[in-house]
């Protein structure tokens, strides 16, 4: 028989049920799904050997969790995923406010109705998906939100004094009892309420106003917070702090391919895109190196972070780009193309927070150039280095395309130009294949093209080639006229 269908303490008692505390519930679950070899956080990339491992040597320690890191690095979603470490049911008395245990009972409601109704008190079953609840930290939080107060409501309907525990409302935390509660952002909470927190962490109990009464609750907290609080918006009282048993630093993707599993998993592009629009590796590396860039760059706040959202909602408006393009040209399909990613820098501006100088440059110039950056770093991963070249005194190997320039031919590459245009434009550069099949022999059409436009931005981003935006597109010429007529305007001016 189910456990699911018995109704009552008499019955529950006659089935052996035995209750334990949620810490010991969440341990022995993971000790199963360990020695199983099941996976506990699926779908959360980059952190299987680093703060996985973390998590789960503090849950097999039976301790609170800080989860310590900057923004967009899967804390609250590693918080949430720990409810399949739950029992899937467990019994409460019915009728209870705080999820009372039938064994052990820690509200006047429950205790007086075992009380008085012996093995015949009635039990619900409460599942593991409701055992779950977060709260976001502000500074308008109130102890009376978390731990709970008088309901003078309550007190006029029961007919009952002030003096009397029946007539308190419950905060969120005892209504937490044997739950995970998450609390994110807790510096932003003010200090004194994060004191309110200290019984509960170390004695497991906590009390109301003035009442006498203590709750013994049995929940697992886990709170989470960013660095950057610590100075800008507020702190961990240092006690609290120490109450906290295991404090875990989450972190960024630290390669490139861990960051791509995450984006294509997060990423989500309609059907029609999906089936239509193709984006290369090239183009999916260029999105992740985007992020990489900014989290290295002198115009951004290391302290805020570049969280990986960046490259979710890089690479949906990306698939959009080409989406738009193919509909204007009266096309099927697509490819991504190196001018696809202007459609991206409105994904990167709205989430970086950059110092004094990124001001000055304003934010859409340092998304442009980040894009461009994220182009030189690849570029001699998929190309030799032009650097290295001049330096061991070796043959150019992009002299022809250098050549053709030089002798005063410009290409204009617009952003929208239909497929058979855009080929016709990179072909019509002598010698651009050519590198491209020299290096990737393997490319073939729309990744062939994709590859000699990026060539062209590449040899840009390392001053052999002049590029210019136009309104509609990008103009590619000499770098050495385009000093000149530069160097001639101003005299002119």
């Amino acid at each position: 028989m189910s456990l699911t269908k018995l109704t009552t303490l008499g019955a529950l008692k006659a089935s052996g049920y035995q209750s334990r505390s949620i810490k010991e519930e969440l341990r022995a679950n993971l000790l199963k799904k360990l020695q199983s070899g099941e996976k506990v956080f699926e779908g959360i990339r980059a952190f299987d050997t680093t703060v996985i491992p973390d998590i789960e040597r503090a849950i097999l320690s039976r301790h609170n969790i800080l989860l310590l890191g900057l923004r967009g690095q899967a804390k609250t979603r590693m918080a949430r995923m720990m409810t399949r470490l739950l029992d899937e049911w467990i019994p409460v008395v019915k009728g209870s406010e705080i999820n009372d245990d039938p064994f052990h009972p820690i509200s006047r409601y429950a205790r007086d109705l075992i009380a008085g109704q012996g093995d015949d008190t009635v039990i619900e079953w409460m599942h593991r998906d409701e055992r779950y609840t977060e709260k976001l930290a502000t500074p308008d939080v109130s102890v009376a939100d978390l731990v709970g107060d008088v309901d003078p409501i309550k007190a006029a309907n029961l007919k009952l004094p002030y003096s009397d525990e029946r007539v308190i409302h419950f905060g969120l935390i005892p209504r937490s009892h044997r739950c995970i509660f998450v609390i994110n952002e807790l510096p932003d909470l003010q200090a004194r309420i994060q004191v309110a927190l200290f019984n509960i962490l170390q004695e497991g109990d906590m009390q109301i106003r003035g009442f006498k009464l203590r709750l013994p609750l049995d929940i697992e907290f886990v709170f989470t917070a960013n660095p950057e609080d610590y100075t800008n918006r507020g702190s961990i009282v240092t006690p609290l702090k120490d109450r906290i048993e295991s404090q875990i630093l989450t972190h960024y993707p630290k390669d490139l391919e861990s960051a791509r599993e995450i984006t294509r998993q997060e990423a989500h592009p309609s059907r029609e895109q999906a089936e239509a629009i193709r984006i290369p590796p090239l183009a999916e590396d260029l999105l992740e190196q985007i992020a990489f860039e900014a989290r290295s760059s002198e115009y951004i706040d290391p302290k805020s972070g570049v969280s990986a959202r960046l490259t979710i909602s890089a690479k949906e408006n990306l698939y959009s780009t080409v989406e738009r393009r193919i509909i204007l040209n009266k096309e099927t399909t697509g490819c991504v193309r190196i001018a696809d990613f202007q459609g991206v820098i409105p994904s990167i501006t709205g989430k970086i927070e950059l110092v004094y100088e990124g001001e000055q440059e304003g934010t859409q110039i340092v998304a442009q150039n980040l894009v461009g950056k994220a182009v030189r770093t690849l570029f001699t991963r998929y190309f030799p280095s032009p650097e290295k070249s001049k330096k061991k005194k070796e043959p150019n190997p992009y002299q022809p395309v250098l050549d053709w320039f030089s002798s005063g031919h410009e290409l204009d590459l617009l952003h929208d130009i239909p497929a058979k245009q855009y080929q016709k434009t990179l072909s019509g550069v002598p010698g651009l294949k050519e590198i491209v099949q020299q290096f990737h022999p393997q490319a073939k059409g729309d990744e062939q093209l994709l590859l000699m436009e990026f060539l062209l931005h590449g040899l840009a981003e390392f001053s052999l080639l002049s590029r210019g935006n136009l309104q509609t597109g990008t103009r590619f010429k000499d770098l050495f006229s385009s000093v000149m007529n530069s160097g001639a305007g101003d005299e002119q001016s």
